[in-house]
């Protein structure tokens, strides 16, 4: 087998970059997620003067399964039993996010001149907040048995729920078809949607038999083979790949559950900071800076309604004050939804994918420092 050096040098360089920088920002106890996005966006076409091609190809591949190792483990964490009591619960919550949420962007689009589906697609960006960065701040902010985490859980799955409707409709819509076509897509998408949670709720346990075994090779390579097939069907099905990946974990339980989080977890801490990276070698710097004084003041908008989105379910779980403000600013963030539907988009409607990525890499760096201080005080040294 013919070794590539390249890809060798260059990877092996970035993640040692990654290393110095994420270890000197947690001696403040701060997430290196911001900063691995202004490496990303270093790397692709925001400074690095001799390109990196073979580490971005690498990074390119690797985000996605970041994703959907970040929620795996995550729904490592819960039984489905016990989350889906808490869904029930927070239906309310779900219609006050799509309420706040939605509507800053399509007043905006509206404001910038966008066309209906250019409206639409705004909406859908500053709606739905990223479960995989989200996920990743609440495993390193140590915040996975709060009180609040139920109730961000169910939000994120729940906005995870109207995307596999939403995702359809605008892909048919944004290409041209008809509204029939489209409603037919989402009712295929939604109902798939439905019966795996349906599946997993009621036959999960015999999953867990299946795939529990006391050797750690093979526990990892039955438990993420099913996952990513789980996954790669979630996505054909025009669902959620993450959400598939976040009802395998919800079917573990026990003993099997807690091995698989041991084994997956270095794996999971690699391909999660591909996917920061990722998300910053899309961006195109040189695009986004005549937009950016709309994307920083929808991001200010937005981060008050989803602070308030946060509150509002908190609330539900009976959280406190302090449990409520922790969870509104972990929702902060997107990422990973808000950029498929800008690669929809295109250059169909100009202005609008420049607009869109401005909004979204400034909430995506906001949103874990915003998380981190909604924590309390500030440690000077040690993990966050």
């Amino acid at each position: 087998m013919q070794v590539s050096a390249p890809l060798l040098l260059q990877l092996g360089a970035v993640l040692t970059v990654l290393a110095v920088l994420g270890g000197f920002v947690r001696r403040f106890g701060l997430s290196p997620i911001p900063l691995y996005l202004l490496v990303g966006l270093w790397l692709g076409k925001g400074g690095v003067e001799e390109p990196v091609v073979a580490a971005t190809e690498f990074i390119k591949t690797g985000a996605p399964i970041g994703v959907v190792l970040l929620l795996l483990t995550l729904g490592l964490e819960f039984s489905t039993a016990e989350f889906a009591s808490s869904m029930k619960r927070h239906v309310p919550s779900a219609l006050v996010d799509i309420v706040l949420n939605a509507t800053p962007g399509a007043i905006a689009g509206w404001m910038l001149g966008f066309s209906g589906i250019g409206i639409f697609a705004l909406a859908g960006v500053t709606y739905v907040s990223s479960s995989g960065l989200i996920a990743r701040l609440l495993e390193e902010l140590d915040r996975l048995g709060n009180r609040e985490t139920p109730a961000v859980l169910a939000v994120l799955v729940l906005e995870d729920f109207v995307m596999a409707a939403y995702l359809p409709v605008f892909a048919v819509l944004a290409s041209g078809g008809t509204w029939l076509l489209a409603v037919g897509g989402m009712v295929v998408a939604v109902g798939a949607f439905w019966v795996a949670f349906a599946v997993s709720f009621r036959w999960g346990h015999y999953f867990g038999r299946l795939v529990g075994h006391p050797d750690s090779e093979q526990l990892l390579l039955r438990v993420l083979g099913v996952t990513l097939i789980v996954a790669a069907v979630a996505e054909r099905m025009h669902a959620s790949a993450a959400v598939g990946a976040f009802l395998v974990g919800l079917t573990l339980t026990g003993e099997t559950a807690s091995r698989s989080r041991q084994v997956l977890g270095p794996l999971r801490d690699l391909f999660a900071a591909l996917f920061f990276l990722g998300v910053g070698v899309g961006v195109d710097p040189r695009a986004l800076a005549p937009v950016l004084p709309v994307g920083i003041a929808l991001a200010v908008v937005t981060s008050v309604t989803k602070v308030a989105t946060g509150v509002f379910a908190a609330r539900r779980e009976g959280v406190a004050r302090r449990g409520q403000w922790r969870a509104g600013t972990a929702l902060i963030a997107r990422a990973e939804f808000s950029l498929i539907i800008i690669g929809l988009v295109g250059t169909s409607i100009p202005g609008l994918a420049a607009t869109a990525m401005s909004y979204v890499f400034v909430v995506a760096m906001i949103g874990p420092v915003l998380t981190r201080f909604a924590s309390g005080p500030l440690p000077v040294t040690g993990h966050a």
